[in-house]
């Protein structure tokens, strides 16, 4: 039986699809394993919020309890987005030019306050920028880990050290499992859970504190899949 050779002119394509092969195989990795990674898909995420809202001031330097914004995170799933009514409370606007406020007036004539001023005058919603974005199919309970005494800082990071907030943690999804593993490193006593600067004192036993809590409360974190995806 005669042996069958491929023509000459067919050398070339051997090495296209050489080339072909091994680009395919590094833009795979480069997508697969490097772009979709947590760390660069949403670590240092920091979208451009329509007012400059400084959380190292109010937060930071004022000392302002996390929960006068975001009211609802020790009752509800969600962490409330403050209305423009909480921002009046503090920055009220003139009611005419040169004219008294009726409110706290601090900074009334601020330019960078005009959206919040306007949004109050005009009675629409401001426009925030969400930063911390789980996906629709994951089911995040605020509520449930804050009673638990895990602190804004496991998932947030030190909020109150930013100038402009960003996503400082993956959020992703074997993150949140490491954590239920254990998570007797991110529990702390409830009245601290929004102090983002409390530092235990030198003697503070973390395991036998986190032992004593799971035990009260019932502390068992799920790690089922039905537990985040409703």
């Amino acid at each position: 039986m005669q042996r069958f050779l491929f023509p000459r002119w067919t050398n070339p394509f051997l090495t296209v699809l050489g080339a072909a092969l091994g680009g395919g195989g590094l833009v795979a990795l480069i997508f697969g394993g490097l772009v979709t990674d947590p760390e660069t898909l949403n670590v240092g995420y920091q979208p451009e919020q329509p007012v400059p809202f400084s959380h190292a001031i109010h937060a930071g330097q004022l000392k302002m309890d996390c929960r006068y914004c975001h009211n609802t995170v020790f009752d509800a799933a969600h962490a409330a987005v403050p209305p423009t009514a909480t921002c009046i409370n503090c920055h009220s606007p003139r009611e005419k030019e040169g004219g008294p406020t009726p409110r706290a007036a601090v900074h009334a004539d601020s330019r960078k306050l005009t959206p919040i001023h306007a949004s109050w005058f005009e009675g629409k919603s401001m426009q925030w920028k969400r930063v911390h974005n789980l996906p629709e199919f994951v089911y995040f309970n605020h509520a449930a880990h804050v009673n638990s005494g895990v602190s804004c800082v496991s998932c947030h990071g030190r909020i109150d050290q930013m100038e402009e907030v960003y996503q400082a943690k993956q959020l992703s999804m074997a993150w949140c499992i490491e954590c239920h593993q254990n998570p007797n490193p991110h529990l702390r006593p409830k009245e601290f859970v929004t102090k983002l600067d409390w530092e235990p004192s030198p003697e503070w036993d973390q395991e036998a504190f986190a032992a004593d809590v799971r035990r009260e409360q019932h502390i068992d974190p799920k790690r089922n899949c039905a537990v985040c995806h409703r």
